[in-house]
């Protein structure tokens, strides 16, 4: 079984030291980078299974650091850490395409859970048999994690394409909010945990961009979300 290769990008030598010793007993191995342009640099040279990605960086900060991948079109995903009880940055990092948060200070065993969930998770993804679905001008491809509405495709991260995929699958069914995050971030429902929403508010602003389509991602309090079909 290959082991998974991690990147964290954070200039605290005592934290990453730390993390590198609880992830190495997991059998994962850990790279650190301690400025924003090294972590850029080794983000784009090698191929990780996760990049862990601090806010506050020298040099190039962590949001310059996930706009520039993103825009590279790397889909690997991205934690981020950000200032303990700081909304905005954990809004601005979800809405350029981090794929989950996690505030600082925490506990490191907190960061190991999280870290294993999101690989657990890809490993699910790949054990399963991939299955393209469709709905009226909106098609997914499973094993390429890509989205299209008509011709256009959707510039997704992974796990607004999982988030979307499950929805077409269940299309005009209600898909909980605890289901939603299990399968796209990989954990369970926190207690105003709003990641899954700000998921979902990203998802219908590419929706809109792309297309004036009736396709439309609709809240249902108390409950999840639902994909409604387009009108026949």
């Amino acid at each position: 079984m290959s082991t998974n290769q991690l990147l964290i990008i954070d200039d605290d030598a005592g934290l990453t030291e730390m993390l590198g010793e609880y992830l190495a007993a997991e059998g994962i191995r850990l790279t650190a980078a301690r400025t924003g342009v090294q972590g850029l640099r080794d983000a784009e040279r090698n191929d990780y299974d996760l990049i862990i990605l601090d806010v506050m960086l020298p040099g190039l900060s962590g949001f310059e650091v996930l706009s520039r991948l993103r825009e590279s079109g790397s889909r690997t995903p991205i934690l981020m850490l950000t200032a303990r009880g700081d909304d905005v940055d954990r809004i601005v990092g979800l809405e350029m395409g981090a794929d989950d948060y996690l505030p600082k200070p925490f506990n490191p065993r907190e960061l190991v859970a999280r870290i294993k969930a999101v690989l657990r998770r890809s490993s699910a993804e790949l054990a399963e048999e991939p299955v393209d679905v469709e709905l009226g001008p909106l098609r997914a491809q499973y094993q390429r994690r890509e989205a299209w509405l008509g011709d256009t495709p959707l510039n997704l991260t992974n796990a607004e394409f999982i988030v979307l995929y499950k929805l077409m699958s269940s299309a005009g069914k209600v898909v909980s909010r605890e289901t939603l995050t299990r399968e796209a971030l990989g954990r369970q429902l926190l207690p105003d945990d709003r990641s899954l929403d700000t998921h979902v508010s990203n998802l219908r602003k590419k929706i809109a961009d792309a297309s004036d389509t009736e396709l439309r991602i609709r809240s249902i309090r108390g409950s999840g979300y639902v994909l409604a079909p387009p009108e026949t």
